[in-house]
């Protein structure tokens, strides 16, 4: 198998045999012709390949999900409109009514309000295991082990081997949202779980101009997963985002070594500066999963969290003081982001169950870009500058 690097850049990509073009064309059509009366049905019926409909599956979307399965080393992957629809998806078509679904969090604020809200009203249960011994989560109703690690705030480490395991010896279903580590950094299949999905929208594109959604896993899987989970709820990605992550992932090894450098040197710098209560980074020596994530993540990633001194208020000053790093949510991309979970992310979930995650008040989310690193301290120590005079004045 080629390399990580080389397979971003030619996995599933071939010249187009129509016209030659080296770039994979972006194929804007809503349906294709199928020639024939029984060709059509057995297309239809999943009997034989092909495009029909782009809801289903678009030449373009293709080579997107090809790429994505050969970097996370899987048969096949389905793209979707965006993480969400995919995470939809997905429980919809492997979960049904009287099934339970048990999580490791914390979890992106719009995933776990899927889980506990819209799930529940079609019957599934949904139980958070995240403070469970391993022994504890899997009980007679459970079918699907869903977890993110790193989590999202607040980048807590799961044992996606020790997941795997639990999840092979009681023949539960393992997910793991893969958005924050991508595939350069882990690789989660190769640890035992069965699917992973991304927001594309983040790292994978890593510009900010598209959204999307992505699962991988084994291709008899995915196949069920076109065919119920993508034909009938219906969120297709466009040819368009398509072609936008594709062009993404060609630099994706790239930026995330950039990434994760201008994390280190911002982690170095929060690490010892008198407002910051606490830097959350599993590269971090003192981080409870570190020892986990060294085992597991080949660089440690680029998202970066930390709790102020002075809370919500303190927050405020700081993210209204930054100049380089935008206030905005999501991440990945190739500028620096910050925000509040708390008031954004997961402004959603009850206070209690945000403490309970450690999303507190005075709570930092970092997304860090390929910015040089000494001009995100910089822009860092004069932010933090402006928290000091606010919590002595």
């Amino acid at each position: 198998m080629k390399r990580f690097r080389t397979r971003a850049l030619h996995a599933g990509s071939r010249p187009d045999p129509t016209t030659g073009a080296h770039v994979t064309p972006v194929f804007r059509t809503s349906t294709f012709a199928y020639g024939s009366f029984d060709r059509g049905a057995r297309m239809f019926a999943g009997e034989e390949p092909g495009y029909v409909y782009t809801r289903i599956g678009n030449p373009t979307v293709r080579v997107f999900e090809e790429k994505v399965a050969s970097l996370e080393g899987a048969e096949d992957a389905v793209a979707f409109a965006s993480g969400m629809a995919a995470i939809a998806a997905l429980t919809l078509t492997f979960l049904q009514p009287g099934d339970e679904l048990a999580f490791l969090g914390p979890l992106y604020g719009g995933t776990e309000g899927l889980f506990l809200e819209t799930l529940a009203r079609f019957g599934i249960e949904v139980r958070d295991v995240s403070e469970e011994p391993p022994s504890a989560w899997v009980g007679p109703k459970t079918r699907m082990l869903y977890v993110e690690t790193p989590t999202n705030p607040t980048l807590r480490i799961h044992d996606l081997a020790q997941v795997g395991e639990v999840g092979r010896a009681h023949g539960v279903l393992t997910v793991a949202d893969n958005t924050f580590a991508t595939p350069y950094l882990t690789r989660p299949l190769e640890f035992g779980i069965e699917l992973v999905v991304h927001s594309a929208t983040k790292y994978l594109g890593g510009h900010g101009d598209a959204i999307g959604g992505v699962v991988a896993g084994p291709g008899e899987m995915m196949q069920e997963l076109r065919m119920h989970g993508l034909r009938h709820v219906g969120g297709a990605m466009s040819p368009e985002d398509a072609f936008l992550f594709m062009r993404g992932i060609k630099t994706l090894a790239l930026r995330m070594e950039a990434h994760c450098d201008g994390a280190e040197a911002v982690v170095a710098y929060l690490a010892r500066h008198p407002a910051v209560a606490r830097v959350y980074y599993p590269g971090l020596p003192q981080h409870p999963g570190h020892e986990v994530a060294a085992r597991q993540m080949d660089r440690y990633g680029g998202m970066v969290a930390l709790e102020l001194h002075g809370g919500f208020d303190a927050a405020r000053v700081f993210l209204d003081g930054l100049e380089l790093f935008t206030q905005a949510v999501s991440l990945g991309d190739v500028e620096s982001l910050a925000t509040h979970p708390a008031s954004t992310t997961h402004e959603l979930l009850p206070p209690e169950v945000r403490g309970r995650q450690g999303i507190t008040p005075g709570l930092v989310r970092l997304s860090v870009g390929i910015e040089d690193p000494r001009d995100l301290t910089e822009d860092l120590e004069q932010a933090l500058a402006r928290v000091e005079r606010s919590l002595v004045s």
